[in-house]
């Protein structure tokens, strides 16, 4: 997995600064504060006429700032109290948490001790402590059981009367009576209005006692939500098989707080939604539960603010299934009695000082979207995206750029095992971004990665068996080079650029691993053949550089002995020598111009996708209405194919 650059701090606090949101802690905050001057000092250092206009430019700037971040228009088709609307959410590249953010808070606390230790043991000694393997590991009997601890703790959050009720009305706003709900981290009180009867209420946490008290649930799970496969889901069998009925609406009242894999829960939610079904994820104040459940709850959510948790939350949405999940939305339905948050900034003391209850609490969702299991040919960028949606360890940043290069590959491909190969091998692209995830460190950019990847997995031989594996391992340098192939491959090569090399690279990996004894001599007599043409090639065109002779005679072997059937050595061998100066020189420039095609058919592909920008706008507010209708009944969603609300067949 990779990791951005970017520190977990400057991610969440650069944003929400961006937003006119709270500092990166409280700590932080209150030292501001401190340092401050009073307003009786500022009246003595400013004149009056100074003073007004200043004092309601920071108002002004101020109240800016506590605007929601949607648009009127936005706000008037949602629930109340909309925050954060479609647009404004902004994310990093790469997943930006170390798994160090979702330690829980007596684990963290105990690696916290441990380091001042070392660093007081450092000190005393004047030697520093050897790092080892596990440097920050805690005792036994610091490490954190959850389930003891949920089964065990006497513990009660009682939310708060009027939050209740804000809840409450959320939900009556979007779900309706006779729903199939899912309920991860259920406890006592699911907070669903009266008029909603769900037909089934399944309830998912470590509290039995606590989930046999709720009436409203109708079938109940004992699971460890925090008990997970890496870059996968929830590892509950029970769980899984619930997917075979999936649910209309999947709820989380103040669990996220104590989730220490959220993306791999929010993928488990994701698969066990209904196309078109919504996910809610409701937390209260950071103040209001401090005190409970302390040595559960994660560092993420005891180190930030609320704001803060909202953006953290939206991110586990995005970066569990990216555009697998649509609508993504914020709420503030925080009770009139509650705390308010000065986000500006422009009253330092606001947030100390401040009057009301600690009961405010917050909602973050979004809708499952529809996703293909094919590639349209009508939608080519899209469906092809939607089938990476749940691909484990790939990146956003790499979905994007290889997304447009498969579609473009599909779409200018006149063969249909090539479309079809494309369509199989989608599954393969994190098998294959496992060694190139590798190169970031060497000049091997992004978009190369990208490009060899779409290269590979629009071969049809190319199936990500363990010798195909091995050769783009060797062939990237990641593994020692064969002596009787890598080996002599890489130095009859060195004169070619980075981007003639990957091209050569994909057309030859696909070749390894058939089984095909004709295959494994086409292979020997491509690396036995390249010294002799280069002979040949030089001979004929004496004013040649050593990289376009490289070039020529590799494109020339390629095309003609990698594929069985085409030409023997011998043939080839006849074919070249009968070629002359001026037909090499040709082929040489067709093969020169292919990288320049290439980039003007990908741009010319992007323009045709920026131009249908306009209509995904207009589908987009269509699909609003239509998502209203959909309300009225649970078994429709929208059909992104045909643009119209469809009875949802399980």
């Amino acid at each position: 997995m990779r990791y951005s650059s970017i520190p977990i701090a400057a991610f969440v606090c650069g944003v929400c600064q961006v937003h006119g949101f709270v500092g990166p802690s409280e700590t932080r905050a209150i030292n501001s504060r401190t340092t401050t001057r009073n307003p009786s000092q500022l009246c003595a250092l400013l004149p009056p006429f100074i003073i007004g206009p200043m004092i309601k430019k920071m108002r002004e700037e101020n109240d800016k700032k506590n605007e929601p971040m949607a648009s009127p228009t936005e706000a008037a088709n949602e629930a109340p109290g909309l925050r954060v609307g479609k647009g404004a959410w902004r994310w990093p590249q790469a997943w930006p948490y170390a798994k160090q953010f979702f330690l829980p808070n007596k684990e963290a606390e105990a690696q916290k001790r441990k380091s001042q230790l070392e660093g007081m043991a450092s000190m005393l000694s004047g030697v520093a402590q050897a790092p080892g393997a596990d440097e920050k590991a805690v005792s036994d009997e610091d490490k954190f059981d959850p389930v003891t601890f949920w089964q065990e703790t006497t513990q009660t959050f009682e939310l708060d009367q009027e939050a209740i009720e804000n809840l409450k009305s959320h939900f009556q706003f979007y779900l309706k009576d006779e729903l199939s709900i899912l309920e991860l981290g259920a406890g006592k009180d699911s907070y669903l209005p009266n008029s909603i009867k769900p037909i089934r209420h399944v309830g998912v946490s470590l509290e039995p006692k606590a989930m046999d008290q709720n009436p409203s649930l109708t079938e109940k799970l004992v699971v460890d939500l925090n008990k997970v496969e890496d870059d996968g889901d929830v590892d509950s069998e029970e769980l899984r098989k619930l997917g075979t009925e999936p649910f209309d609406a999947v709820i989380m009242t103040n669990t996220v707080e104590y989730l220490v894999s959220p993306r791999e829960v929010f993928r488990s939610a994701w698969h066990l939604l209904k196309p078109g079904g919504i996910m809610m994820v409701a937390f209260s104040a950071k103040e209001a539960t401090k005190s409970f459940y302390t040595d559960a709850q994660t560092e993420a959510w005891r180190a930030y603010n609320d704001d803060q948790h909202m953006w953290i939350t939206g991110s586990f949405f995005q970066f569990s299934a990216g555009d697998g999940w649509t609508d993504l939305i914020g709420f503030d339905i925080s009770p009139e009695s509650a705390k308010k948050i000065d986000r500006g900034g422009a009253n330092p003391l606001a947030n100390i000082v401040k009057q009301g209850k600690d009961n405010n609490i917050f909602v973050v969702q979004a809708y499952k979207a529809y996703q293909s299991d094919s590639i349209d040919p009508s939608s080519l960028e899209d469906s092809i995206n939607s089938l990476t949606w749940m691909l484990p360890t790939l990146e956003a940043r790499d979905k994007k750029l290889v997304v447009p290069r498969l579609a473009r590959n599909y779409e200018l491909s006149v063969n249909d095992e090539i479309k079809k190969a494309i369509e199989q091998n989608v599954a393969l692209l994190p098998i294959v971004y496992e060694p190139l995830v590798k190169m970031d460190q060497f000049a091997f950019t992004f978009s190369m990665q990208a490009q060899l990847a779409a290269d590979l997995i629009s071969d049809p031989g190319f199936d990500g068996n363990d010798e195909q594996m091995t050769a783009l391992r060797q062939g990237l340098g990641l593994l020692k080079p064969s002596p009787e192939f890598w080996a002599p491959v890489g130095e009859y090569t060195n004169a070619l650029d980075l981007e003639a090399k990957v091209n050569l690279l994909a057309y030859i990996v696909p070749r390894f691993g058939t089984g095909r004894q004709e295959q494994e001599d086409a292979l020997k007599a491509f690396v036995t053949a390249l010294k002799p043409t280069y002979a040949v090639v030089r001979s004929k065109c004496h004013d040649l550089s050593e990289s376009d002779i490289q070039l020529l005679g590799t494109e020339l072997l390629a095309a003609e002995i990698l594929t069985p059937g085409v030409a023997t050595r011998e043939e080839f061998a006849l074919w070249l020598s009968a070629m002359s100066a001026d037909e090499m020189r040709e082929i040489l420039d067709i093969r020169k111009s292919f990288p320049q095609m290439a980039k003007s058919e990908l741009n010319d592909y992007r323009q045709a996708i920026a131009q249908q920008q306009q209509q995904r706008e207009e589908y987009t507010v269509k699909m609003k209405e239509q998502i209203k209708e959909a309300k009225k009944n649970r078994k429709i969603f929208l059909n992104p194919k045909t643009q119209k609300m469809e009875v949802y067949k399980s």
